[in-house]
């Protein structure tokens, strides 16, 4: 390099090539000398351990483009009790457990949520069996197999793309399974027609309710759609009214009559609502969730005839149409009821409904399969409908399989029958057993009053809280039955969810429990659940000096005790 310095001092003519050689040696022995990385521009921020190591120099963190102010205010609005607060201690609870931490109980009893798998119940051979043989065809050649189940698997997989449940179907649903739905409707209603092209297949019944909203929710100000909802409810109403910005409006069911829908608490509602939005929307759960009430015929005429003069559109959700377990009651479709009001209202009212896997008498949470039946929908909204859907693509397919299996279970004269019905009729009788035990022991408690569970899967009772506890819970900042329950699963390790993440009247007080463990485990929650709310009662009230007289007589009436 000096030589060439030399050079360029004793020959200006050649300084510019010679510069230009020069520079070019330089970069040369420059770049040799670097590292790899650095040679091809690769700066050192690429090797964060050497960088960190050299630098010591804590990483600047860029600021975050979704934050708890820039987050959608619609889903902060979304509440979802099922799985809420009280669900995540249950899990820490639980974790605990199983390292070792010392509770004053063993295990963790989830009684919040229906889920029938989970708390012990077994599968239904038959939609096993079916399923199975959907999802690995080559064991119809096996004899482990009974033929009608083959016979069903075959036919469901020659309407799949390739005759694999892997390939996705058309968004309303594989063909022959809506088919059978239909089928399954009219057996179903004795005879009133179905047709399969007003059948979707959902992603359980939450993608048919969450569907059939969007369509519907439209407008600003006092036009805004509304939507009426029974209190209590299941919150996956409030929840998607709420993210969807629609208006709530609810709709009391009465407690002092076994969580009857009363038509003039409709009006009510209604007459309230016109004032700050459009009402359109009617949705009905029956048999009930979270109350487990099963609604006459003459109520659900009533209904049917509120939403033909006021022109509402009518979403019943019947998911629990197998669960009825009092000898007074009945589950009546809908859509049947429609029909035998006369063509004048089949014709015209709007009406969804819907049904699930999960729920009935097998239990099928985790298929997510679901259908719905759309009746006088504008043939126009209905193209939109199918639009909506196809965004989705598909609901599993797997999950069409076991609905279809629901729908199409075996016939008298076929193999898998006396199976089959033996299964489903121990199910359902143990339902009914649990349910009848739920609700004569918690009646044995003073300060709690069960209605009659007549169907569905859950208890819902009232609870006295007294003056004391109700003080403390507004000194947390949180619900008086937030807090019962709270103390429940920290002293019993029992999981239940607050009346008030499924609404209910004002000074009122619920939870809500499946009765879907095990008799034996039952019978343990339950007088668990008990001594607990002795012990509350007693806590609470040695802090209350004088319990007021309203508060004494509450008490009394809930406890059934005389004066």
């Amino acid at each position: 390099m000096h030589r060439l310095k030399q050079l360029v001092h004793r020959s200006p003519h050649v300084h510019l090539r010679t510069t230009s050689l020069c520079s070019s040696l330089w970069q040369h022995l420059r770049f040799k000398s670097q590292a790899p990385a650095e040679r091809y521009g690769l700066k050192k921020r690429f090797s964060t351990a050497e960088a960190t190591a050299e630098t010591r120099e804590p990483a600047r963190m860029r600021e975050k483009t979704l934050t708890m102010a820039t987050l959608n205010p619609q889903v902060k609005a979304v509440e979802y009790a099922v799985r809420g607060p009280i669900v995540i201690k249950a899990g820490d609870i639980e974790r605990s457990l199983q390292e070792g931490v010392k509770q004053p109980f063993t295990e963790v009893i989830k009684a919040n949520i229906g889920d029938a798998h989970a708390m012990g119940q077994q599968p239904i051979t038959f939609v096993r069996q079916v399923v199975a043989l959907c999802c690995f065809p080559e064991l119809l050649d096996s004899p482990s197999f009974p033929e009608d189940a083959k016979q069903r698997a075959q036919r469901i997989l020659q309407d799949c793309g390739g005759q694999s449940l892997g390939s996705y179907s058309a968004s309303q649903g594989v063909d022959c399974v809506r088919q059978d739905i239909a089928d399954y409707i009219t057996q179903r209603d004795q005879g009133v027609p179905a047709d399969w092209n007003n059948i979707y297949l959902t992603t359980g019944a939450s993608d048919g309710i969450m569907s059939i909203l969007k369509l519907l929710v439209s407008g600003q100000g006092k036009s805004r759609t509304g939507v009426m909802i029974p209190i209590p409810q299941y919150p996956l109403y409030s929840a998607t009214i709420s993210e969807l910005e629609a208006v709530h409006i609810n709709y009391y069911l009465d407690e002092a009559n076994c969580w009857a829908l009363d038509i003039e608490e409709l009006q009510r509602a209604y007459l309230t609502a016109k004032q700050h939005c459009q009402p359109r929307v009617l949705c009905i759960i029956n048999p009930g969730n979270p109350t487990g009430q099963v609604q006459s015929k003459k109520c659900i005429e009533e209904v049917l005839h509120f939403a033909y003069e006021e022109n509402l559109f009518v979403m019943a959700d019947e998911v629990y149409q197998d669960n009825v377990y009092s000898p007074d009651c009945q589950f009546h479709s809908f859509k049947k009821v429609l029909y035998e009001m006369g063509p004048e209202y089949f014709n015209n009212v709007e009406l969804a409904s819907f049904h699930s896997t999960s729920k009935g008498y097998t239990g099928e949470c985790g298929f997510r399969g679901g259908y719905m039946e759309v009746l006088n929908m504008d043939p126009e909204v209905k193209a939109q409908l199918v639009k909506l859907l196809s965004v989705r693509l598909c609901p599993p397919v797997s999950g069409q399989a076991a609905m279809d299996v629901i729908v199409n279970p075996p016939k008298v004269h076929e193999p898998s029958y006396a199976q089959f019905a033996k299964e489903k009729s121990s199910v359902l009788d143990a339902l009914a057993h649990k349910a009848s035990l739920t609700e004569q022991i918690l009646n044995s408690v003073p300060g709690i009053k069960c209605n009659p569970v007549q169907g569905a899967m859950y208890a819902f009772p009232q609870i006295f809280i007294p003056p004391r506890a109700i003080q403390e819970a507004q000194e947390l900042s949180i619900a008086p039955d937030m807090l019962y329950c709270l103390k429940l699963l920290e002293e019993t390790g029992i999981c239940v969810v607050p009346g008030s993440g499924f609404g209910q009247r004002e000074g009122t007080y619920h939870f809500r429990m499946t009765i879907l463990p095990s008799p034996e485990k039952l019978k343990v929650l339950l007088e668990k659940v008990k001594e607990f709310h002795l012990r509350f009662l007693a806590e609470y009230s040695q802090l209350e000096p004088q319990i007021s007289k309203t508060n004494q007589d509450q008490h009394r009436e809930m406890s059934n005790q005389p004066d």
